[in-house]
């Protein structure tokens, strides 16, 4: 098969296009033909060097995927060749990957392969950070500080869907429409030098309850200020350092908290995976697939993933 690998770390251009030995599956494991691979920002960390957990070298980038079941193992019940499915955590930049079945589920007929490539990481993210890290309850305030990108646009859909009423920046007049598409009750030009001003009137000088944060190296104190009493900001995103005052917080009895996907335990993975399952199937969860590359085109996607003004999700096709 067709695979991306990383032979050592570094820049783009160290993403290498093998022809590899095709995975089996195992007991317990699902053998998926690829296609469409999701491209997330922390592939390009990962990529660098620059990330808490590396894999060993050489391996295969990338964790969303969708397409076609070949093969299940022994044990699979739930799942049969020939069926539609996206893929979590365990996909890659390859035509073909060996996942466990949890974490394999059916894609819905009304969906591309394209957008199920952008669930797991994108979804996954956003759901952990809104309902493991922020607690967001209905009826308060969700702010999502970047909104147009794969994760900020999980974050809308999944904060409207929880009854909160939901305020959304971003950078681009293109990005900031796609916010209101998604069912944003406010859009906010971030590159405005009062938008910050206008939050606060909107929600009556109270700020907003949970803060989904996809670049705290800017927008961090900036989150301080806005967030209300007892609210909590989710860090997802962040590309630098930056300085806060920490006091802005404690008259609020405020929270900051880091988020990493991989942290997530096994029962949380779980309600992730059914609540995004669910979500899928009923409509609520619609992505949305900015740009698509072919797979040798992966050097050129990690680096349009990291530029400004994003809009929706980044995905290769094998």
């Amino acid at each position: 098969m067709k695979a991306i690998r990383v032979h050592k770390f570094g820049g783009p251009e160290v993403l290498q296009l093998d022809d590899v030995a095709d995975p089996k599956a195992g007991p317990g494991q699902v053998l998926v033909e690829i296609k469409a691979a999701g491209v997330n920002p922390v592939d390009t960390y990962v990529r660098s060097g620059n990330y808490a957990i590396l894999p060993q070298l050489p391996y295969v980038p990338g964790a969303d995927g969708a397409g076609v079941v070949k093969a299940v193992g022994d044990g699979v019940t739930r799942l049969r060749p020939g069926e539609r499915v996206w893929v979590a955590r365990q996909a890659g930049y390859a035509s073909l990957v060996a996942a466990e079945a949890a974490m394999v589920h059916p894609l819905p007929a009304a969906l591309s392969f394209g957008q199920g490539a952008a669930v797991g990481v994108p979804y996954g993210t956003a759901y952990r950070g809104l309902h493991h890290k922020g607690h967001g309850q209905p009826g308060e305030t969700l702010l999502v500080h970047g909104a147009s990108g794969g994760v900020g646009i999980a974050a809308v859909q999944l904060g409207v869907a929880h009854g909160m009423t939901v305020i959304g920046t971003g950078g681009t007049e293109r990005g900031r429409k796609l916010v209101a598409e998604q069912g944003a009750h406010h859009v906010l030009d971030h590159t405005s030098a009062d938008y910050t001003k206008r939050l606060m009137e909107i929600t009556g000088n109270r700020g907003a309850d949970v803060i989904l944060e996809m670049l705290a190296n800017v927008n961090l104190q900036k989150d301080i200020d806005l967030v209300a009493r007892f609210g909590r900001i989710v860090v997802i995103g962040n590309r630098g350092t930056i300085e806060i005052n920490p006091r802005g917080t404690m008259g609020k009895d405020a929270s900051i908290h880091g988020l990493s996907l991989w942290n997530a335990t096994p029962a949380e993975v779980a309600s992730i995976m059914a609540a995004l399952s669910a979500g899928l199937a009923n409509g609520t969860l619609k992505p949305v697939v900015g740009r698509e590359f072919p797979l040798a085109q992966a050097a050129a996607a990690h680096q349009a993933v990291l530029e400004p003004g994003a809009y929706g999700k980044i995905v290769l096709l094998p």
